[in-house]
């Protein structure tokens, strides 16, 4: 990537401040085209790196505005190229007549996450971390960006080079077994080989189980609060978000559209659904609310079971359970206020059951930890490597199933030339993930959904 380039490295709108980013060979004599430092002492071409100047961006027409003028020099940079950021007001008709001045000095302009790309190619980023840095962008809880700023700041690929670094020791073991069977060491591969081969693949997996639990922390936890009239959906939806989101009153059947609201519980976003209860309702528009929950349920990521203390455990909330299919739910006993749950034992066999007052907030530190629980991401801290995307799913994926059948080819006496192979895919596959062995689409899919100017 021999061309200079340069965009905008800000949000599009009004701003106190924007910044130009212009990265490439000669990004620093392309900035000293369009920028004049107010102390004429100061040569922008001739300033070392991580330094500043103060003057004013210009074009042909005149001054543009004031501007910083910061040096970055090869390699120590983002991209690892000469790099130039312009730092000037934050309007559009400035930003747009600076940026088109660096154009004018023979800066090209940059694709998506082309500085980040950049950055991939010239070895200061793994694609692994490559990836986090728009994750990082993209946050929206604070567990997504511990999770995202984990990745960036390289656990992932640690990991990883760790396990390539262990597997390539037992693809030399295997060759050594190949190449002197007369030594008799043959004999040991069972323990020699089986066990490296086990306990990587072991590593492999749990990377691979953490995807769901990553996949919610990063996009939030899909979660319906459903039941029958009046057990008092709402006042949970109410309690758990703090504040007045549904409409509460003695009257069943209020709430007959999906209201969605989105809380924080520790970190991680759940977007709560309040749905229409469920029962044998006679009205029509309350019917199609009924119809709408049933199906909320079946896409649900977890589902709140609410029922009231107050009513007995009926067949139609058995069915109601049994609606939940595959998705995880809590069992909520709500108005535990009003005395004691005589159906709790009944309850407790369909699954976790926790007893709260939502009207006054009692027990519901309780629920939001068992919420946690439910969806496996109660033990996650910041310290967790979790697989952030499909790619990386798949490319986990092939090498575990490569170590899982390379173990089976062991311990049934299989040829070692056919081990040795198996243990290469292995390795190939974690290339593949941390972007050491990837084709030139992936890296152009990856980086097309990044933002112009990262």
């Amino acid at each position: 990537m021999s061309n200079t380039v340069a965009a905008i490295a800000t949000p599009d709108g009004i701003g106190a401040i924007g910044i130009i980013r212009i990265s490439g060979e000669d990004a620093i004599s392309i900035a000293s085209c369009c920028f004049r430092p107010a102390n004429e002492n100061k040569i922008l071409t001739e300033m070392s790196g991580y330094t500043a100047a103060y003057g004013h961006i210009f074009d042909n027409d005149g001054d543009i505005d004031d501007a910083v003028a910061t040096v970055f020099r090869a390699p120590h940079s983002y991209t690892g190229e000469n790099t130039v950021e312009l730092s000037l007001h934050g309007g559009r008709a400035v930003m747009t007549r600076a940026l088109r001045a660096v154009y004018s000095c023979g800066a090209d302009a940059a694709g998506r996450g082309e500085f980040t790309k950049r950055a991939f190619l010239n070895g200061k980023l793994s694609l692994t971390e490559a990836e986090a840095v728009m994750d990082v962008i993209n946050a929206e809880s604070s567990a997504a960006l511990r999770s995202a700023n984990n990745i960036k700041n390289g656990a992932v690929y640690k990991k990883i080079s760790r396990l390539k670094e262990q597997l390539t020791f037992c693809a030399a073991s295997v060759a050594a077994y190949v190449d002197f069977p007369e030594e008799g060491v043959a004999d040991e591969r069972d323990t020699e080989l089986t066990e490296p081969i086990i306990n990587a693949a072991d590593e492999i997996k749990q990377l691979i189980d953490s995807f769901d639990c990553g996949r919610m922390i990063k996009n939030g936890v899909d979660c319906v609060i459903a039941g029958q009239p009046n057990v008092g959906k709402s006042t949970l939806l109410n309690a758990l978000s703090g504040r007045e989101r549904s409409i509460v009153t003695s009257t069943a059947g209020t709430t007959r559209d999906i209201i969605e609201e989105t809380v924080s519980v520790d970190g991680v976003e759940f977007r709560l659904a309040d749905t229409a209860g469920i029962h044998n309702g006679n009205d029509e528009i309350e019917r199609i609310g009924i119809t709408l929950a049933r199906e909320r349920i079946k896409t649900a990521q977890l589902v709140l079971f609410v029922f009231s203390a107050e009513n007995a455990l009926t067949d139609e909330d058995i069915e109601m359970i049994h609606s939940a299919e595959n998705a995880p739910y809590i069992l909520v006993v709500n108005k535990s206020d009003i005395g004691e749950y005589n159906d709790a034992e009944r309850l407790e066999q369909y699954g976790d059951v926790v007893y709260i007052s939502a009207k006054n907030d009692e027990n519901t530190d309780m629920l939001r930890k068992l919420m946690l629980k439910k969806c496996r991401i109660g033990h996650i801290n910041q310290a967790d490597l979790i697989i952030a995307n499909e790619r990386q799913l798949t490319a986990a994926k092939k090498a575990y199933d490569a170590l899982m059948i390379a173990k089976d080819e062991l311990i049934n006496g299989q040829t070692l030339d056919a081990v040795a192979m198996l243990i290469d895919d292995a390795i190939a596959a974690l290339m593949e993930l941390t972007g050491e062995n990837v084709s030139e689409s992936v890296i152009s899919e990856v980086f097309k959904n990044f933002c112009v100017g990262k």
